[in-house]
Parts: structure tokens; sequence; C-alpha cells
């Protein structure tokens, strides 16, 4: 198995200019920002935080081939692909170019609402064509249907699948998943304020959309709690408490996309069906931004 993929993994947003398209200068900054001052570990491309719903094919293959060419740090990346539809995933690996590429993250089947054993094959699938590692990722609150620790369990004894990124915020069930998968399985946050808890029962990392934003503080709460030192991470996640229900008040990423407006990283445009962040909003993360300690 691969070790690249612990400690913390930026799930970068994708930012857009006003008419849109995509801007690749303030993505640029944003690369630079994660990784060359805030030491991320590894960064994940094209996941739910990237909007990636919203992009063409044409441009989910800029954004990744540009993301390659700007990664000075050399860190590994990690290319969301996943869907609702397992033979287009299928076709998606088949003519996709994994030169630079070390693990895709593949979502659960989302609005199908799948039986357990339609996820099972569905990953197996993904996993026997997948030239590269694969992370499971379980995000109930968006597929409609929970992976449960035992259908992960089963996925685990798969040479090809790595890790899960699970984001149920059932710490239950992360529990059974670390009792039952081998134990070069990783386990990772899939939600920012449960990483310290989950580190705590065995997960060794978090791919987070607050270290777009506090990569430095993020990365040192990450890598103490990683090294038994649960004062210093607690403390860390406390700073974050405030700002981080914020951020998903109107929908992923529209606060993470005002705050690095506020930060001089890029725009706060998002696509429909997502708006930009409300007046009410823009004025709570505004506090919330002035009164975080960096």
């Amino acid at each position: 198995m691969i070790n690249n993929f612990k400690g913390t993994g930026a799930a970068l947003i994708t930012p857009f200019h006003d008419d849109f398209s995509i801007d690749f200068i303030g993505l640029k900054k944003l690369i630079e920002h994660v990784s060359v001052v805030g030491g991320a570990d590894f960064i994940t491309v094209l996941g739910t935080t990237g909007e990636t719903a919203t992009l063409t094919d044409t441009e989910k293959t800029s954004i990744l081939d540009f993301v390659k060419a700007n990664n000075t740090q050399q860190l590994p990346i990690m290319f969301g692909l996943g869907g609702n539809d397992t033979q287009k995933v299928l076709d998606t690996i088949k003519k996709t170019n994994f030169e630079g590429i070390e693990a895709i993250l593949s979502v659960c089947p989302y609005y199908n609402k799948p039986s357990q054993e339609g996820i099972y094959r569905h990953y197996m699938a993904i996993a026997d064509a997948s030239p590269v590692p694969v992370m499971l990722y379980n995000i109930p609150g968006r597929s409609g249907v929970n992976m449960t620790a035992e259908t992960t369990i089963r996925l685990s004894q798969h040479p090809n699948i790595f890790a899960m990124k699970e984001a149920s915020g059932d710490l239950m069930q992360c529990i059974e998943i670390k009792k039952g998968a081998p134990k070069d399985f990783i386990l990772t946050a899939g939600d920012d304020l449960l990483s310290v808890p989950m580190i705590a029962i065995g997960a060794e990392g978090s791919v987070s959309v607050l270290s777009n934003l506090y990569p430095v503080k993020f990365s040192q709460m990450v890598k103490a709690a990683m090294a038994g030192n649960f004062e210093l991470a607690n403390r860390l996640l406390h700073d974050f408490i405030d700002i981080n229900p914020l951020l998903y008040a109107e929908g992923n990423p529209v606060g993470a996309k005002f705050i690095l407006s506020k930060m001089g990283i890029c725009g706060f445009n998002v696509r429909l069906p997502l708006a930009p962040a409300s007046k009410g909003l823009q004025d709570k993360l505004s506090i919330a931004f002035n009164e975080f300690k960096q």
C-alpha cells in the first residue's frame, strides 16, 4: 500500500472569474498558499470542494494539467474521479492521463441510492480498472446512502483500494473500520472538525476544506494529533469551531471562497446552482475572519 496520502490533504477549490471562466492565476496563488506557504502533505484535485459537478470534461483536464505543472513542491496528487454511473467512471478512467497522479478519490455513488452490494460492485469495478490506487469516499449527507463499515472492510481487501475518506460523522463506524480493515489501510477524516477525534481512534490525516484557508494551522493541528499531542491539537481545533460552520451555511465552497477573497487569493464567484455568499453570511464571515487566531 502507498503512504503518500497521510497528513493534511488540501481539497482545492476552483476559482472563477466574474464571467465564470476558470481563474488560473487565482488557482496558482491557491496552490502556492497551501503547499509552499502552508505545508500541506498532498493535494486533492477536482473533489466536491472544486465544484466538479459544474465543470466540463475539457475544464477538468485543463485544471488537472495546470495543477501538475504548478505543483512546485512536488506534492502527491489525488484526483477526484467518481460518479453514479459506473460505466461512465470506467470510461473516464480509460481516457484519463494518469501521469503525475498517484491516487484517485472516488465518491460513493450518489442519487441512485444503491444497496451495499451495488456499492461494493461499483468500487470493485473501479479498483480493477484504475491504474493507480483508490481512496474510497463515504459522504452520506451528499450521496444519500451510507457505505457501512462492513462494505468498507470488504473493499479494503482489494489490493488496489488503499484508503477511506470517512465523512459519515459516525465515530463508531470509523472504529469498526479500523478494527476490521488491514493494518495498512488508511482511514482519513472527511469532516474537518472531526479530524482530531478521528486521528485519536486511528485515522491518519484529513482531506480538508479548511486547509485551503488556513493550511499552516490546520497542518499543525493534524501533525500534533498524529504525534499524540492532543492537548495542542485540541487547542488548535477549538480555534476553527466558530468559522467552520459558516463555510457550509450556504453550500460548499461558498464560504471558503469568500474567505479566500478576503485573503486576496481569488474571487468568491461560484457556479449555479450555488450562489455567492449572501450579505448576511458575508458579514458573519468577515467578523469570524477578523477574529480568527492566525
